[in-house]
């Protein structure tokens, strides 16, 4: 190391050798920095190929400055070819050393580029030795030779691995500081190793090259491109991170769901994906596009382009032709140093879709896609106002409703109730022309629309049709219910000029048809219109007659027919309209049960029996009778256990009269009814036995307590053998099965006196006593001794 010492300090210009170091270390950096950027560039091959010329000029810079810092005391100067092969040296090995530490994929590979650079310095070294003429014999020390070496190699190698690690300052300059120290230190224990004697035999070559002339131009060759490359470097770097940014903010733009497109004037400069993807447009081929492809309309381009900023809808011509319904708006920004329009453009597909079926919902009925009410009318009025002033020809006009649909919902539920009312739209849309209108007007009510009837009768043969129709589809009824419609048919302008007339028309043909058996059609009548104005009348009074108290209950008394003691009555329902006056039950009683208000009637009927029966003195019976409507309601076990808590009346002093009609419409479901009033206690009745349908099989299965023989077979029973045959074989079934029977309806003594020579259990009716209030057998249901003759007299 004292050689080396001795070496730099007494045989260099020390001036000169720190000039050295100061291009090594400018060099050093800028190698680094290249390095570095020509690993993460686009163009690598060119970039290594600046840092090769970059760091093999500043090593060659480094080692003629420094010899021109040597001073051997002797005549010296340089052989010019080997001068520049050394140059060629040090750019090839260092641009190999740095394609390996970069390309390379095995492991170490940045420690063996960097083994290369080390390398190649010490071949440009000795080489530029060899072209170092003197007037002497040079000789060489190989342990410092073999320590300069390996001093390159291995401080090359870790410059390199510091060069490519995370790219920090501070690894930046501890990489250009190594890379520094690997020239230096092999420069200078190279040049310890040298010992030069003098010999005037030799002398220096006349075209030799002056020491001077070379460092100078060394120094300002390798300056000149040191400098180029850092500043091809620094704009190199600066047109990355905008190229960056610009990729930043394109990926930013792109991740708009909006459209964007840039306009120089009408053409387009750039747009983002979202405007690709809405056009169908590839990027390379809408760039210098005329915005006149995608929006044809020249006056909204205008108001587009000029600085309005308003707000326009448009339909954008997508690539493929497609109309697609946008929004657009447009601004002012500099774009790249100009002025330039940025269109925002919206997609309004969803938006409009979304519209589209808002609208189709107001306008259709959601479960069987059917036009509804309001488009039903609107239509309606369209056809009537085009008939009015057209040909002459007629429009039909049918209301349809279905029949019993409410027991398919009862019994089995909304689900089974949804699939008949599609397949009834199914069934009746398939009949109908492209002129035709088939509306769901809500719950099982539809209307169909027919124009253009050449005659009123022709209606006949589509009603016919959709009953045929209906028929045919309960062959595939998943239920086993039996679908029918019944159908009300108006004609325009026969039975009505106007809308609501000739619904109201059209209503009253279908009640007609209901009150004619069902399944059926009818047109309109005029004698129909009064029926229906009574009967909506009717039940309007009727919903309002329970807060009017109109309505009151009468009794009609039952007695034994072997003691005549009273065994308890039956409640009756009566009506006074202020209107009318008094209204027979058989009127009010079955509009009450088609409407539904029954079932308020009923539970009003029930809790004032009670109520009433609860306050006799002696325990009698009270008999109510329960409607179908009632019985299957599904609370309906619910409120006579409420009735009976209220007003306080034993359960086993009820008796509730069921029809056999009742009981057909769904036997399970009134078999577990009827269970559970008997589990509250409560007696069970069959009111007009002899009337229904199964009555044998009805009296096995269902828990009643009592048989009440209809009074269509009490009446002239003394005189009529059919009717006598009856009554006995009812009275006998009773006695074989334990049931006492009741006869309703005795009017006759005669009557009487056959039921009681055919041991009858208990009777009722007129004779026996008329129906009226309870203030008129008061003394029957108080305390006292209660009268045993067989003939109670109304009171």
């Amino acid at each position: 190391m004292l050689t080396v010492y001795n070496c730099i300090v007494n045989q260099h210009d020390i001036r000169l050798v720190f000039l050295a170091a100061a291009i090594c270390i400018f060099s050093c950096l800028t190698a680094v920095d290249l390095l570095r950027h020509a690993r993460n560039s686009a163009h690598q091959a060119v970039w290594l190929s600046v840092s090769a010329v970059s760091c093999g000029f500043g090593i060659w810079a480094t080692h003629f400055i420094a010899m021109m810092a040597f001073s051997p005391g002797l005549p010296n100067g340089y052989d010019g070819l080997l001068t520049i092969l050394s140059l060629v040296i040090a750019v090839l090995v260092t641009g190999l050393g740095a394609h390996t530490a970069i390309t390379a994929t095995w492991q170490n590979a940045d420690l063996a580029g960097g083994a290369i650079i080390g390398a190649g310095i010490a071949a440009m070294h000795f080489t530029g030795m060899a072209a170092f003429e003197v007037e002497g014999r040079i000789t060489w020390d190989p342990t410092l030779v073999a320590v300069s070496i390996g001093a390159g190699i291995v401080l090359g190698a870790f410059a390199v691995r510091l060069a490519l690690a995370k790219a920090e300052d501070k690894t930046r300059h501890a990489a250009a500081g190594m890379l520094t120290l690997a020239i230096c230190s092999h420069h200078f224990i190279a040049m310890g190793a040298v010992a030069i004697i003098p010999d005037s035999s030799i002398s220096v070559p006349a075209n030799a090259l002056p020491a001077s002339l070379i460092a100078i131009t060394v120094a300002l060759v390798s300056t000149l491109i040191l400098v180029a490359s850092s500043i091809a470097f620094t704009v190199d770097v600066h047109n990355r991170r905008n190229k960056l940014e610009l990729q930043r903010m394109h990926k930013l733009v792109n991740a708009a769901v909006e459209g964007l497109v840039i306009c120089d004037g009408d053409i387009i400069v750039t747009a983002n994906e979202s405007f690709l993807a809405l056009a169908t447009m590839e990027s390379a081929s809408l760039e210098g596009t005329s915005l006149a492809t995608f929006l044809p309309d020249t006056r909204l381009r205008s108001k587009l382009l000029s600085d309005q900023n308003e707000l326009i809808e448009a339909d954008l011509v997508g690539g493929d032709g497609q109309l697609v319904p946008v929004e657009l708006i447009a601004h002012t920004i500099d774009f790249n140093g100009k002025w330039h329009r940025a269109l925002a453009v919206r997609d309004l597909r969803s938006r409009k879709e979304a519209e589209a079926h808002i609208s189709y919902l107001a306008h259709h009925d959601a479960l069987t896609g059917l036009p509804n009410r309001r488009n039903f009318n609107a239509r309606l009025d369209q056809l009537i106002a085009t008939a009015a002033s057209g040909e002459e020809t007629y429009l039909a006009l049918f209301c349809l409703d279905l029949d019993r649909f409410k027991e398919v919902n009862d019994l089995f539920g909304h689900a089974a109730g949804d699939d008949i009312l599609q397949r009834v739209s199914g069934a009746i849309t398939r009949l109908l022309g492209k002129d035709d209108m088939l509306a769901r007007l809500g719950g099982d009510e539809f209307a169909v629309l027919v124009p253009g009837l050449v005659t009123p009768t022709a209606a006949c043969r589509l009603a016919d049709r959709i009953l045929e129709a209906l028929q045919s589809e309960n062959s595939n009824s998943p239920i086993g219910f039996l679908i029918s419609t019944s159908i009300g048919i108006a004609i325009f302008p026969v039975d009505a000029t106007d809308r609501e007339t000739l619904l109201n028309q059209a209503d009253t043909a279908l009640y007609q048809a209901k009150a004619e058996g069902r399944n059926t059609y009818r047109f309109f009548e005029a004698k129909m219109g009064a029926q229906a104005r009574e009967r909506r009348l009717i039940e309007h009074d009727l919903r309002n007659a329970l807060q009017r108290n109109e309505l009151r209950l009468v009794y009609q008394p039952q007695i034994r027919m072997d003691t005549g003691a009273i065994t308890g009555f039956e409640a009756l329902m009566r009506w006074h309209n202020p209107r009318q006056g008094d209204i027979s039950p058989t009127v009010f009683i079955p509009i009450a049960e088609e409407s539904g208000i029954i079932l308020q009637l009923g539970e009003w009927a029930l809790r004032e029996a009670c109520r009433e029966a609860a306050s006799w003195d002696k325990p009698l019976s009270v008999a109510v009778n329960v409607s179908a409507v009632q019985l299957y309601s599904h609370d309906f076990t619910q409120r006579v256990h409420s009735a009976l808590l209220q007003t306080g009346l034993p359960a086993h002093r009820l008796e509730l009269e069921i029809t056999e009609t009742a009981l057909i419409k769904d036997t399970n479901r009134a078999l577990t009814t009827l269970r559970q009033l008997k589990t509250l206690g409560v007696r069970i009745a069959m009111d007009d036995f002899g009337t229904g349908y199964s009555s044998l099989s009805n009296v096995r299965a269902f828990p009643f307590d009592m048989i009440k023989i209809d009074r269509s077979f009490i009446k002239s029973v003394d005189k009529n053998e059919q009717a006598a045959a009856i009554v006995k074989a009812v009275l006998g079934l009773g006695r074989g099965l334990g049931m006492p029977v009741l006869a309703e309806g005795i009017e006759t003594p005669d009557e009487l006196e056959f039921l009681m020579g055919e041991s009858c259990s208990a009777g009722q009716g007129f004779y026996l006593g008329m129906p009226g209030p309870m203030e008129g057998f008061r003394h029957l249901v108080s305390d006292g001794t209660q009268p045993v003759d067989k003939k109670l007299v109304a009171l």
